[in-house]
C-alpha cells in the first residue's frame, strides 16, 4: 500500500492544507518516501515555519497567512486537512484534485475498514467496536477523528485483521470511496457553521456509503428521517443492515420490551448489567452486536465486553460526588439531541447548559425542558441565554451567568445535598473553549476544587 501511494504522489505538485495532526502525518510519510520532494504547506497559521518537524527542510514552499485558500487550482493534489472549511470559495475548479489522509488509504489499503460515522455516538461506538474485535482475539487498531491519524502507524496497517475508524463528516466531505463495513449511527443539526446548508453536511455523512460495492456491509439506523432520505436516494448495493431503536420489526435489528433482536431472535437483554448509562447508548449497542453478527464473532463474548464497557471521558462520565452533590460531565454535547439524551439517563436536578451559537435549532430542547422535572437551568452564552428566554417551567428556576465558571459557582449554591448536577451544554464550545475536551476538563478540575 506505501508503494502505491508514493507512486501516486511523486510526480504530483502537491500541497498539505493544514498542519494540524494529519497534515503532519502526511508530511513524515512524504517525506521519508520522498526525501527531496518540493512539498507546498498551506495555513492561516503563520507560525507553522517555526515547527520542529520542518527545521532544515529546504524543500519545502510555504504560502501561510489570511490567503492560504487562493489559487489552489495551480496544484496537482490538495492533501486538505479535515478542519479547514471551503464553504466561503467556490471549489468548482479544484473538486477533483482535493484528497486527504483519509481518500489515499480508501483508495489504496486492502486490508478490512470498519468505519463509523455519526452525528452522536460514533466515539462510543467505535471504541466499543475496537475493544469488541480486540477481545475476540483479533488484531486491530483505532484511529481517525477520536485523536490518531492513520499515517502515524501506516507501516503497521499490513499485518492488521481489521482497522476500525471514527469518521466525522469533515474527513468524509470529499472521499470518493467507500469502506468496507461502513456504520451510520444517526444524523443531526451539527457543523453548520462549516458548510453552506444542512444538506451538505448530510451529504458528507453519506458518503461512508454511497461508494460501497456489492460485497461490502452497511448498518444504518432505520428509525432516522435524514439517513432514510438519502438511504432511499441513492439505493445502496451493498449488504444492507437497518437498526430500529423504535421496534420496528422491519428492521435487521430491533428493540423491544427491552430487548434486542437480530433477524427475530433475541441477542441481549439491555435490562442485565452494563456501565453505559442511558437508552442512547442501547441504541450504539445494537449497532455493534448487529456488526458482531456479520463479523460471526463469539456473541458471548461480545456481550462480556458490551456489559464491562465504561463510558469515555466527557460522555456522560461519573465526575464522583463533592460536599453531597454528584456531578456528570457531557460536554460532548454540542446539540439538542445528546442533551436530551442525558437528562434521558439520569434524574438530573441542576442542569449547566450553552455555548457557541451555530444556528441549530433549540425548539426540540426548549420544549422538553419546559416538561422536564428540573429544579435548576443553569445558562451561559451565547445559546443558553437564548434558551433562558424560552423557559415556561414554573419549576425551573433559571439563572443567567457570564461563563462555566460562574456556573459552576451557582450550581454548588443552588444544588441540594443528594442532588445530580449535570453539565451537558448542547453547544460547542470553541466561543470560550478550544475543544469540548478542555471544557469537560474545566468543569471537573472546578467542580472538585473550589
Amino acid at each position: 500500500m506505501i508503494k502505491e501511494i508514493i507512486d501516486y504522489l511523486k510526480d504530483k505538485k502537491l500541497v498539505i492544507l493544514g498542519f494540524g495532526r494529519e497534515g503532519q502525518a502526511t508530511y513524515k510519510l512524504i517525506r521519508k518516501y520522498l526525501k527531496d520532494k518540493e512539498i507546498y504547506i498551506r495555513d492561516k497559521n503563520q507560525s507553522i515555519k517555526d515547527n520542529e518537524l520542518l527545521k532544515d527542510d529546504n524543500n519545502v514552499i510555504f504560502e501561510l497567512g489570511d490567503y492560504y485558500l487562493d489559487n489552489l487550482d495551480k496544484f496537482d493534489l490538495i492533501l486538505k486537512s479535515p478542519g479547514i472549511a471551503f464553504n466561503t470559495i467556490d471549489i468548482t475548479n479544484i473538486k477533483d484534485k482535493i484528497s486527504s489522509e483519509l481518500e489515499l488509504l480508501l483508495q489504496f489499503y486492502k486490508g478490512k475498514i470498519i468505519a463509523i460515522t455519526g452525528t452522536k455516538g460514533k466515539s462510543t461506538t467505535s471504541s466499543l467496536i475496537y475493544q469488541m474485535i480486540k477481545d475476540n482475539g483479533y488484531n486491530c487498531l483505532l484511529a481517525g477523528n477520536i485523536g490518531t491519524a492513520v499515517f502515524e502507524f501506516i507501516e503497521d496497517l499490513e499485518s492488521l485483521d481489521y482497522l476500525v475508524l471514527e469518521l466525522g463528516c469533515h474527513q468524509l466531505e470529499f472521499v470518493t470511496h467507500s469502506p468496507q463495513y461502513a456504520v451510520l449511527l444517526n444524523i443531526f443539526e451539527e457543523h453548520l457553521d462549516h458548510y453552506r446548508n444542512y444538506d451538505g453536511y448530510i451529504e458528507a455523512k453519506c458518503n461512508i456509503f454511497t461508494h460501497q460495492r456489492e460485497n461490502d456491509y452497511f448498518i444504518y439506523n432505520y428509525d432516522n428521517e435524514k439517513v432514510m432520505e438519502k438511504v432511499n436516494k441513492y439505493k445502496p448495493i451493498s449488504h444492507n443492515y437497518s437498526i430500529s431503536f423504535s421496534g420496528n420489526e422491519n428492521a435487521t435489528t430491533y428493540f423491544k420490551n427491552n430487548k434486542i433482536y437480530y433477524n427475530n431472535n433475541e441477542i441481549y437483554d439491555a435490562s442485565c448489567g452494563r456501565k453505559l448509562l442511558g437508552m442512547h447508548n442501547v441504541n450504539n449497542i445494537m449497532f455493534v452486536l448487529t456488526l458482531a453478527e456479520i463479523l460471526n464473532l463469539d456473541i458471548n463474548k461480545v456481550i462480556e465486553t458490551v456489559n464491562n464497557f465504561e463510558a469515555l471521558p466527557h460522555r456522560m462520565e461519573y465526575v464522583g460526588v463533592f460536599n453531597g452533590i454528584t456531578y456528570y460531565n457531557d460536554s460532548i454535547s454540542t446539540i439538542p439531541a445528546s442533551c436530551i439524551n442525558a437528562l434521558n439517563s439520569i434524574k438530573v436536578n441542576t442542569l449547566i447548559i450553552g455555548g457557541l451559537d451555530r444556528g441549530i435549532d433549540y425548539s426540540e430542547l426548549i420544549n422538553y425542558l419546559n416538561n422536564y422535572n428540573l429544579n435548576n437551568l443553569i445558562c451561559i452564552p451565547d445559546t443558553g441565554h437564548k434558551i433562558a428566554k424560552q423557559i415556561t417551567n414554573k419549576n425551573t428556576n433559571v439563572y443567567l451567568e457570564d461563563d462555566l465558571l460562574n456556573a459552576i459557582k451557582r450550581a454548588k449554591e443552588v444544588t441540594k445535598e443528594g442532588e445530580i448536577c449535570l453539565l451537558s451544554p448542547a453547544a460547542a464550545s470553541y466561543n470560550t473553549f478550544k475543544n469540548f475536551e478542555e471544557r469537560g476538563n474545566f468543569f471537573k478540575e472546578h467542580v472538585k476544587n473550589d
